[in-house]
C-alpha cells in the first residue's frame, strides 16, 4: 500500500469515527427568552447568561439520560420585552422543536408565550416573571421558580407600614402586566392592614415602560403629600423617575419590586439617589445556609462574563438545571415524559430547594429585602 493510499485510509478511519461520534451525541434543544434588546437589556442578558452558565456546566460534564449521552443547545431569542414579539419568538421555538423552554424574562411576554408553549405540550420555566395570571390558567406547562406578586405585595406591602412606619403612600405603575400586577397587590394589602398601622394609599398615578417625562405626575403626587413612593416597574424607568423627584424637591423615600432592584438603578439614578432612599424586593432569596452556594456562583458569574450578577441570573441557571434534571429521572428528554416528572420532582439548587406546587409555582417562595447605599445594593432581610 502507497503512502497516499494509507494516509487516504487513516483519513477516511478519523472521518468514520467522527461522524460515528456526532451519532452517538444526540442534542437537546432548549430555548431562553428575554429582552436583551431595548432598556432592560441588561436583565435580559443576565437571565440569558445564567442559563448559558447551566448549559456549559452540564455538556462540561456530560449529559446522560437513559443511556445516551446528550449535548445541550441553547437556543437564545429576544423578545425585547413586547407582547407580540414575544408570542412569535414562541412560535419559532416550537417550530424548531425545542425540548423545553427558559423564560420569558417579562410577565408581559411570558404571559401569552405560555399558550403557545402549552398547546405544543413543551414545558415552560420562568425564573423571573412574576405575575400571578401565568400560573392561574391551569397550563399544565407553565411554572416558575420564584415568588409571584401575590407574595410580593403581601410583604413589600408589611415592610412599608410596619418597618418603615409610612403613613402616606403614593402608587405608580407602569401598566404593564408585571407594573400594573405588582402595585395592585401593594395597594390590596395597604387597603386590607393599613387601620393598623395609621398607612393609607393618598394618591395613583400611571405612566408606561418607554415613558422618560414623569413632571406631571410627580407633581400631582408632591401635592397628596405623602412620605413613600411605591412604583410598579422597571429600572429603566424608576432611575430617571428618580432624577427628577430630586429635581422637583422630591426627596421621598421610593419602594419597588424586582424591576427595579438591579446595578440599573444608581446607574440611572445618579446623583439623585440618596443612601436608603431605595427600598426593594427580590421575588427570591435564600436562607442563611445557602448563602455560600448563592456566593460562590456570583464569584462564578463574574469570572465567566466579567460582569456581576443583576439579579435573575442565578435563577435561570437553576430552572435549566431543574429541568434537565427532570429529563434526567425521566429517561427521556420527550417533553411528555419528563413533564409529570418535573411538575413532582425536587431540585436542590443554588437559589434553594426548587419544588413546584399544582399550580406551577415554587413552593415556600422567599423574597429578599434591599436598599442601596454608596450606590452598591446592601441586603436588609430576607423574608417570606
Amino acid at each position: 500500500m502507497s503512502l497516499i493510499t494509507k494516509k487516504l485510509v487513516q483519513a477516511l478511519a478519523l472521518g468514520c469515527a467522527a461522524m460515528a461520534t456526532a451519532q452517538a451525541e444526540d442534542i437537546i434543544r432548549i430555548g431562553h427568552v428575554a429582552a436583551t434588546s431595548g432598556g432592560i437589556a441588561h436583565l435580559g442578558k443576565d437571565n440569558e447568561n445564567g442559563a448559558r452558565m447551566a448549559v456549559d456546566e452540564l455538556n462540561a460534564k456530560g449529559v446522560l439520560i437513559g443511556g445516551k449521552k446528550y449535548r445541550i443547545v441553547l437556543q437564545a431569542e429576544d423578545d425585547a420585552a413586547d407582547p407580540k414579539q414575544g408570542t412569535t419568538v414562541a412560535q419559532k421555538l416550537v417550530d424548531a422543536k425545542v425540548q423545553g423552554v427558559i423564560g420569558h424574562e417579562t410577565s408581559g411576554t411570558t404571559i401569552p408565550a405560555s399558550r403557545i408553549y402549552h398547546d405544543a405540550g413543551i414545558p415552560q420555566i420562568s425564573p423571573s416573571a412574576s405575575a400571578i395570571q401565568y400560573t392561574r390558567q391551569r397550563y399544565n406547562t407553565t411554572f416558575r421558580n420564584v415568588a409571584n406578586d401575590e407574595q410580593l405585595g403581601a410583604a413589600l406591602a408589611r415592610y412599608a407600614m410596619q418597618t418603615m412606619k409610612a403613613q402616606r403612600i403614593a402608587v405608580i405603575d407602569d401598566r404593564t402586566a408585571y407594573g400594573k400586577g405588582l402595585a395592585d397587590e401593594f395597594i390590596k394589602n395597604v387597603k386590607r392592614q393599613g387601620a393598623a398601622t395609621g398607612s393609607s394609599i393618598v394618591n395613583t398615578q400611571f405612566t408606561t415602560d418607554k415613558a422618560t417625562d414623569f413632571n406631571a405626575i410627580l407633581t400631582a403626587v408632591k401635592a397628596s403629600k405623602p412620605d413613600l413612593i411605591f412604583f410598579g416597574g422597571m429600572d429603566a424607568v424608576s432611575g430617571p423617575m428618580l432624577r427628577q423627584m430630586k429635581q422637583l424637591g422630591m426627596p421621598l423615600r421610593f419602594m419597588g419590586g424586582d424591576g427595579m432592584c438591579s446595578d440599573g438603578v444608581p446607574r440611572l439614578a445618579g446623583e439623585a439617589l440618596a443612601d436608603d432612599q431605595v427600598i426593594c424586593a427580590e421575588a427570591g432569596g435564600v436562607e442563611p445556609s445557602q448563602e455560600k452556594g448563592m456566593a460562590d456562583f456570583r464569584v462564578a458569574y463574574r469570572k465567566k462574563f466579567g460582569i456581576d450578577v443583576q439579579t435573575y441570573a442565578p435563577y435561570a441557571y437553576d430552572a435549566l438545571m431543574t429541568m434537565v434534571e427532570a429529563m434526567q429521572k425521566a429517561g427521556s428528554p420527550d417533553p411528555a415524559k419528563y413533564l409529570p416528572v418535573l411538575a413532582k420532582s425536587t431540585h436542590k439548587g443554588v437559589t434553594g430547594n426548587i419544588t413546584f406546587d399544582a399550580r406551577g409555582d415554587v413552593q415556600d417562595g422567599v423574597l429578599t429585602i434591599f436598599t442601596f447605599r454608596g450606590g452598591k445594593r446592601v441586603k436588609l432581610a430576607v423574608v417570606k
